[in-house]
């Protein structure tokens, strides 16, 4: 791996030109590609084999008049002056709306509010339910603005009017978190390398793999419908490991022409050493987010492959097209009037790291160092016991919003349920009397705890299918109205033995439910595959037993205490007014394995990069606790750097107004501030400390079986002094070139440097 690399990283340098012409070439391909495409992005949760899914199934079948699966917008009418909407002018100008929205673009049916018993018990609330034919993603712009001149008609005729549904909700709007996370992480190179030149081929580069992964996400839209949050996610950690990736690739580049290389040679042996390690990084990320797919749930699927996908274009953009960066930029990588006095006494061996003094102080108090954070990180992880996960529906929309308001009008004027109402359905086709058990149902489900109503039936054309509307008393995230699905579904055990028809629950609340319920029971599953696959990559890395297993205990505790900061801020409500959070709510069900994903894969980056040091420098002859000072001397201050620019991309999202955004990047940003801080930079200096030589013990049969992957460049490092030997040898030169071919491959020679 690692000679494979230090020839890759020296071509690349000499072919500058033409690797960054290709570069050029494809990008300006993809762009071409996304323009000429036009594609619709989803937000649908599909889940295979669900009761929901089967029921909603049978609705597009048999109901499609129905549009069971298309978006749906709800319109909620109210009195400012305490007027009546059942008479007057107030009632025609509801009605003369409704009638209006029958005829709008893409409309398959809109509810009549005094038909269908939607308006309050005082007169002053009503809603109407539009259904479209479409999905919510296909909803046209035409059809958005017949919804929003309905309020602007309500609106002149002194009534409050609201929306809310999947129709209504706009595109969100993404650029302000990432041109903050941009600012910070151009600030921390700059600090980090105090030199322009070296802090802005990072951003280049990153910037680059960003735009290609957007294109290509943009043209994968049009062929595979992709999931809206897909572009999202991959932008965000695309933009994140990018910028880490060529951090590494730099750092090491410019410690190499420090130590008397030239720029070539420099290229070759930085990508020969922290290419591997970002190849080995790039590849833990990419398996965890990869992993997201074995959940079962489209949009996960799409999420993850998405963002894996970003991930593995910023391994190879590091591998190939920095180095022809780093061909152009040449010895200039270290000019730059940024750095302080202290740098530059640095610079020249004078004074001590800031990294090697902390890991002096923690190899001299191991014991006290992990105590400390185990015990700080398990105190964080209390409140993730009271973890408590359901999908976001609009009561959590951002104050203000239409959305909101409309929620929170129709709990008013009807109650909480009315925004979540259950689709019952009634599958008679294989028996004989169909109405008579749709009474059958109709009757057991009135009987049942927290109904607040439940319609009449209604039939398909053949009657042999029937549709019921039941209206839980509670709100549609609420315990109550989960165990009202539940009772309808164990209740229909008997009713099918009795009826000989088939009773089924769907409808979004159903879904949301049955999608909670998946995103839990998977949850322990995917932690052990994501987690073993990774643990044997890190095995082949390190070749050591101990050291993946330090590893992945230290994530599961970063993890446990990021849960608990997330439960304690957005469930129970602390600092909630210091982060714009209006009220608590149970945790969006995506966040914890999507964390479990997103947060393996980044603590494993973090843990590759400083322990790769700490075993290059071990199997180059150091004592176990000299090889965690070097690993920090050499990686302390760029995994500082690295995690800062992190946390500020991921901290840009607590900017949003929207909670499933914010703790997003809540739970990312203190994920590595817990990880990179606590756990790798604290955490892992004082267990190998600890461990001594046995951290890097492996039983003989296994090493035998293990191929040497060579990730510390220990080949590499032999293979260039065996090359350096001959050249000082002209006669042992002589005889290794008279070898025939095929016997002999040399490393390339070095040559000058070309800036």
């Amino acid at each position: 791996m690692a000679t494979f690399l230090y020839r890759l990283g020296r071509l690349a340098f000499r072919r500058r030109r033409l690797v960054t012409l290709l570069w050029i070439v494809v990008v300006a391909g993809l762009g071409l590609g996304a323009v000429k495409t036009s594609g619709s992005a989803s937000d649908s949760f599909t889940i295979p084999g669900s009761q929901s899914q089967r029921a909603l199934d049978l609705l597009g079948k048999e109901f499609p008049q129905a549009s069971a699966d298309g978006a749906s917008a709800r319109i909620v009418f109210e009195t400012a002056d305490g007027r009546k909407l059942t008479a007057g002018s107030a009632k025609k100008e509801v009605a003369s709306l409704v009638t209006g929205l029958k005829t709008a673009p893409q409309v398959a049916s809109v509810s009549d509010p005094y038909l269908s018993g939607a308006v309050s018990k005082d007169g002053t609330i009503a809603y109407t339910q539009v259904t479209y034919k479409v999905a919510q993603a296909e909803v046209s712009t035409a059809a958005k603005d017949a919804l929003h001149k309905v309020a602007e008609e309500g609106d002149k005729a002194g009534l409050t009017v609201s929306m809310g549904g999947n129709a209504v909700k706009e595109k969100a709007e993404s650029g302000a978190s990432e041109l903050i996370g941009l600012a910070v992480a151009a600030v921390a190179l700059v600090i980090t390398f105090g030199s322009l030149a070296a802090a802005g081929l990072p951003l280049l580069t990153a910037i680059f793999g960003v735009a290609m992964a957007m294109l290509s996400i943009t043209i994968a839209t049009h062929l595979w419908n992709l999931s809206s949050s897909a572009p999202t996610l991959a932008l965000m950690l695309g933009l994140a490991v990018a910028i880490d990736y060529a951090l590494f690739i730099v750092s090491r580049y410019r410690n190499e022409l420090k130590d008397g290389h030239d720029p070539e040679e420099a290229v070759g042996r930085a990508l020969g050493t922290a290419g591997s390690a970002v190849v080995f990084a790039g590849l833990t990320v990419i398996i965890a987010l990869a992993g997201l797919s074995v959940i079962g749930i489209r949009m996960m699927t799409d999420i993850g492959l998405s963002a894996a996908f970003a991930v593995a274009l910023a391994v190879l953009i590091a591998l190939t097209l920095l180095p022809a960066m780093l061909g152009f930029a040449g010895t200039r990588i270290f000019e730059g009037r940024l750095k302080t006095r202290r740098m530059r006494r640095l610079e020249h061996g004078h004074g001590m790291p800031m990294g090697v003094r902390w890991a002096n102080f923690v190899t001299r108090n191991p014991v006290k160092m992990l105590a400390v954070s185990v015990v700080g990180l398990l105190a964080l992880a209390v409140p993730a016991l009271s973890l408590e996960t359901a999908m976001p529906d609009d009561s959590v929309a951002a104050p203000g919003s239409s959305a909101r308001i409309a929620y929170d009008t129709v709990t008013k004027g009807f109650g909480a349920g009315y925004n979540g109402p259950l689709t019952v359905v009634v599958d008679a086709r294989a028996g004989d009397g169909a109405k008579s058990a749709a009474g059958d149902a109709v009757t057991l489900l009135k009987k049942m705890d927290d109904v607040a109503s439940v319609s009449p039936a209604q039939f398909n054309a053949s009657g042999d299918v029937a549709l019921i509307r039941v209206v839980p008393d509670s709100s549609p995230n609420s315990q109550a109205t989960i165990d009202l699905v539940s009772n309808i579904r164990d209740q229909g055990t008997s009713y099918q033995s009795d009826s000989g028809a088939v009773l089924m629950v769907t409808g979004l609340t159903a879904l949301d439910i049955d999608v909670s319920a998946k995103l839990s029971d998977a949850l322990v599953p995917y932690l052990a595959v994501v987690v073993g696959l990774a643990l044997v990559l890190l095995l082949l890395v390190f070749r050591s037993l101990l050291v993946p297993l330090k590893a992945a205990l230290g994530f599961l505790l970063s993890l446990a205490a990021t849960l608990g900061v997330v439960v304690a801020v957005f469930q129970w409500g602390w600092f909630a007014g210091a982060l714009g959070v209006d009220q608590t709510s149970p945790i969006v069900s995506v966040l914890p394995i999507f964390l479990v994903g997103v947060v393996f894969g980044l603590a494993m980056d973090y843990e590759v990069f400083l322990v790769t040091r700490m075993r290059e420098a071990y199997v180059h002859g150091a004592e176990p606790t000299e090889a965690v000072v070097a690993g920090f001397r050499h990686s302390a201050r760029v995994v500082t750097a690295a995690a800062v620019i992190m946390i500020s991309v991921f901290g840009g999202f607590l900017l949003d107004d929207v909670a499933l955004i914010k703790s997003i990047g809540l739970g990312l940003a203190s994920a590595v501030l817990f990880d990179a801080f606590v756990v790798r930079m604290t955490l892992v200096p004082a267990v190998m400390t600890l461990l001594g030589r046995r951290a890097w013990a492996l039983p003989k049969w296994l090493d035998r079986l293990l191929p040497d992957v060579d990730v510390e460049g220990e080949k590499l490092q032999h293979a260039l002094a065996e090359r350096q030997n001959d050249g000082q040898n002209p006669q042992r030169q002589s005889s290794r070139d008279q070898e025939p071919d095929g016997q002999h491959e040399p490393l390339a020679p070095a040559s000058p440097g070309r800036s």
